[in-house]
């Protein structure tokens, strides 16, 4: 995606940053690019060292440890999450930008999981004064999900709101045979949803049809349908015996390490590429107003 670089920074009011920090300032991630953080009722996850904690109710040590936004996810496949609204405005006061995504499954029609999205964005956008000016809108497209769901989720959102949501993908063999396979229309129709893509080790993935992908290019070339990626999630967790693992990439240029800061536990974790400026135009560009 080619991002909308504007002239202007956010001022945020009244929230619990760094004297004089503004969303997008802080100190940069290993590649010097900025860090978002997403959550679900699944957060905080158990402990497992000595370090900085953080809630639903509290989100500070993210911003203090570099975090400049914060995804939550809204629901999931009818299911509403529970703990969304409250970790947004805990990441609003802490001058992080909030934005919400959705998992959309097989086995609910995508457009009412559409307008689950749609309903409770506009309720969050109404439920409070922001000092955000916007709450970014994704679709998390599970790895079985037929083209034409994928296509109607986002038309829908599109025609609710305005605004064209993000595409985020799992590292799906099933979804690369289906999105390469699409025609020149679809795939152009595709990628006005920006690609925010996961890859968590550049070994995974690997199996008869796509070898592991190695890299975030590599993986573009599978889907074979962006030119670039906008969002990474580079760190997730592994869960054995009911407790979680860091999983993060950590080869060739990018290294990024097991946890996040100094905090005490795992996070799921990533990177925008580009600027800060440009972070705060993207989020406008795919969010709904808060003002």
């Amino acid at each position: 995606m080619k991002h909308l670089l504007l002239p202007f920074l956010l001022i945020l009011a009244g929230c619990s940053t760094p004297r004089g920090s503004t969303p997008g300032s802080l100190p940069p991630s290993p590649g010097g690019m900025p860090q978002i953080i997403n959550v679900s009722a699944y957060d905080p996850k158990e402990r497992q060292r000595e370090g900085r904690s953080y809630s639903e109710h509290d989100v500070s040590a993210l911003r203090a440890n570099g975090a400049s936004g914060l995804i939550a996810r809204a629901g999931k496949g009818g299911n509403l999450d529970e703990k969304c609204a409250t970790f947004l405005a805990s990441a609003d006061r802490a001058g992080m930008l909030p934005g919400v995504y959705y998992r959309v499954q097989r086995q609910v029609d995508a457009v009412a999981q559409a307008d689950q999205l749609v309903n409770r964005a506009l309720a969050l956008a109404r439920g409070r004064s922001w000092n955000a000016p916007a709450l970014l809108l994704c679709g998390d497209f599970d790895g079985d999900l037929p083209l034409a769901a994928i296509l109607r989720f986002m038309d829908r959102v599109e025609s609710c709101t305005g605004v064209i949501p993000v595409a985020y993908l799992e590292n799906s063999t099933q979804l690369k045979q289906t999105l390469s396979g699409a025609d020149a229309a679809t795939k152009a129709k595709l990628r006005r949803m920006p690609y925010w893509l996961a890859l968590y080790a550049h070994d995974s993935g690997s199996g008869p049809v796509y070898p592991a992908p190695g890299h975030p290019n590599g993986l573009l070339k599978q889907y074979d349908v962006w030119s670039n990626w906008t969002l990474w999630q580079y760190g997730g967790v592994d869960w054995q015996g009911g407790r979680s693992r860091p999983k993060v990439y950590h080869h060739g240029r990018y290294r990024f390490p097991p946890y996040f800061g100094n905090l005490d536990r795992p996070t799921e974790r990533n990177v925008f590429q580009g600027s800060h400026a440009a972070l705060a135009a993207f989020w406008q560009q795919h969010g709904l107003s808060l003002r």
